[in-house]
């Protein structure tokens, strides 16, 4: 068993305690004390399988305060859609030259949209791009012909959730400087987006566990009966 760091020991947070939501958002921030301004992140473990494709959660919410993070936006278009997506803030734009950067080893974005006419070029780097979660989908509205539309929603605090293979779904809401009536505006967000998301195949309790910690700090056990329409 590893050794607790000092860090970790003057926490004093009883592992097993339930909390309500906003005491363990201050006791989150209280306890980010490194010298960078940690993310708030938030686990949800959820009653679902994602190996049955009935059972898949995965989607997009914007948290209403923002994410805290700067976002680099790359897109695929041409022409007067290239020219929109630059104008809305993109970082990168292209078609076949962007394709070929990608295929050299170089990404230097966190978000990936495209036209629907793009997707031939874009399908070549579904090895690249889909292990890094940043394959457009249509579902996820980054395939799309409104690409201005698309690149402000990404700076501007939309995120993506997907659930992993052990059922968690792990997002970051903010970060510690954030108030916490900010952060707790944003969990209210992600869970009411994750909430809805619910799949057809999930039986039994959907939202099992769900915790909050720090980048650097201790996970904190939330009471699940909190959590609305859980």
């Amino acid at each position: 068993m590893a050794k607790l760091t000092k860090k970790q020991k003057a926490i004093t947070i009883d592992g097993e305690k339930l909390h309500g939501v906003d005491e363990a958002i201050n006791l989150a921030k209280s306890g980010a004390t490194s010298k960078f301004d940690e993310t708030i992140e938030v686990a949800l473990n959820l009653g679902v399988d994602p190996r049955h494709a009935d059972q898949m959660v995965r989607g997009v919410v914007t948290l209403p305060k923002g994410t805290g993070k700067t976002v680099r936006v790359g897109v695929f278009a041409k022409g007067a859609k290239a020219d929109e997506a630059r104008e809305a803030g993109a970082d990168v734009v292209g078609a076949e030259d962007l394709m070929e950067t990608i295929q050299g080893g170089k990404i230097d974005f966190d978000r990936c949209i495209a036209t629907p006419d793009m997707m031939g070029i874009v399908g070549r780097l579904g090895k690249v791009l889909g292990p890094k979660g940043l394959m457009p989908n249509p579902k996820l509205g980054t395939v799309t012909m409104n690409v201005a539309e698309a690149v402000k929603a990404a700076k501007g605090g939309q995120v993506e959730y997907r659930v992993e293979k052990a059922g968690i779904i792990h997002s970051g809401i903010g970060k510690a400087s954030f108030p916490a009536e900010d952060l707790r505006a944003n969990f209210d967000a992600l869970v009411d987006a994750v909430v809805k998301a619910k799949p057809s195949g999930a039986k039994g309790k959907y939202v099992r566990k769900v915790a909050i910690s720090s980048t650097m700090g201790a996970g904190i056990k939330i009471d699940v009966t909190e959590v609305a329409s859980a």
